[in-house]
């Protein structure tokens, strides 16, 4: 489920301009009475008073939408400096969210048809290239959904949209704040929990049994999977691999991943 809000305390704030950014007092609060689940985070200069102001932060506190508090905030890029944010900036996705409950239900509806549902989870991936990517992939290959982390993850704005060419509006996006508690709801609800790593211990993909309702993880660019979603897995799975290199791009991966998933319930 959502955080309800997060207190980023620091200096001054710089967010490159970009599609994913929304601006000003009327404009944020009209997007959160109109389309909240659009909306992935809030960020307001704290010591500015409004009575405007102090229904965004309690329409997005109430919306469970991530608040951070900063003590200025700069928009930099080629026309920053004709923005007036008055103090409140929202990053909007591409597309409508679905809320974490509601996937929950709809994998739980499909294990219970006797179905497989499949999920492709993103750890903090930061490059909304790979993100964009790996959405593309996730649609091509019949996945039933891309799961997200809200911190430390990329925006599902502009950047990400163009990778993605279009796949955003065909399969359910949802974020969460924290993984390592969603995975273990979803493993209630019947799910199979894979993560992709590159150890040399974890079993070989070919070798893994992905036909049952699943999701699989995928770790950050550099970091991989966090210890404590790792410990979630119930099976730690790599791709096999020959030549020089020891680690694929993360979208690659993924992709990879993805279409044996989609092969082997094909078989």
């Amino acid at each position: 489920m959502r955080k309800k809000e997060n207190n980023h305390k620091g200096n001054e704030r710089k967010i490159r301009l970009s599609d994913d950014l929304l601006w000003g007092i009327h404009p944020v609060y009209e997007a959160l009475e109109q389309e909240a689940e659009r909306i992935s985070e809030i960020i307001v200069v704290k010591d500015r008073k409004g009575g405007k102001r102090e229904e965004i932060i309690e329409s997005a506190r109430r919306a469970g939408i991530k608040t951070s508090f900063v003590s200025s905030l700069r928009l930099t890029g080629e026309e920053a400096s004709q923005v007036r944010h008055q103090g409140v900036v929202a990053r909007m996705s591409q597309t409508k969210l679905m809320p974490f409950d509601d996937l929950v239900e709809k994998f739980t509806t499909l294990v219970a048809s006797g179905m497989n549902p499949r999920l492709i989870v993103l750890d903090s991936l930061q490059d909304p290239h790979n993100v964009g990517a790996i959405i593309r992939s996730a649609h091509a290959s019949g996945m039933n959904g891309v799961l997200l982390t809200r911190e430390r993850s990329a925006p599902i704005g502009g950047t990400a949209a163009k990778s993605a060419a279009g796949a955003m509006s065909h399969i359910d996006i949802c974020q969460v704040t924290n993984l390592s508690n969603a995975l273990q709801t979803l493993k209630k609800s019947g799910a199979w929990i894979f993560g992709a790593v590159k150890d040399s211990e974890a079993q070989s993909l070919y070798k893994a049994d992905l036909a049952v309702p699943a999701c699989v993880v995928v770790g950050s660019e550099g970091q991989g999977i966090r210890p404590l979603v790792r410990k979630q897995c119930d099976v730690l799975i790599s791709i096999p691999m020959e030549g020089q290199l020891d680690s694929l791009n993360s979208s690659v991966a993924a992709g990879v991943i993805m279409f044996e998933m989609l092969r082997q319930r094909n078989v």
